[in-house]
């Protein structure tokens, strides 16, 4: 799993946060591993210097091998409320979708080349 970790300018990117991000996304997704090819995680602190209360924001993009990508955003207190949060919904995202291609039974989910091909067409139309 290839993960990206960015911040904005009010947030301090340190080796720190990126082993701390990576070690997190690692311990809750590792039994989708051979599933998910790219995690990018953003935090932003939408008050700047103003603080104020769940002010940080994390979203979390996922991609599923094959899939479109999951996106999951979270507003926390602290990076750590935020990245947990955000990878709470996230999990449940991608254990809903995974089940979903589990289940023969279930509605196809879109897959990314079909979605491509669609928004062309519907651009042309």
């Amino acid at each position: 799993m290839n993960i990206e970790i960015r911040t904005d300018k009010n947030i301090q990117n340190s080796d720190r946060l990126i082993t701390y991000v990576r070690a997190e996304l690692n311990a809750e997704f590792q039994r989708y591993s051979e599933r998910i090819t790219h995690f990018s995680v953003h935090f932003s602190d939408e008050n700047g210097a103003k603080g104020g209360a769940d002010d940080i924001h994390c979203m979390i993009e996922a991609r599923p091998a094959g899939l479109k990508p999951v996106v999951v955003n979270h507003h926390g207190h602290n990076i750590d409320t935020a990245i947990h949060g955000a990878i709470d919904r996230l999990k449940r995202s991608l254990e809903h979708l995974f089940e979903k291609i589990d289940d023969p039974r279930a509605a196809v989910p879109v897959l990314a080349e079909t979605a491509e091909a669609s928004d062309v067409d519907d651009a042309n139309h």
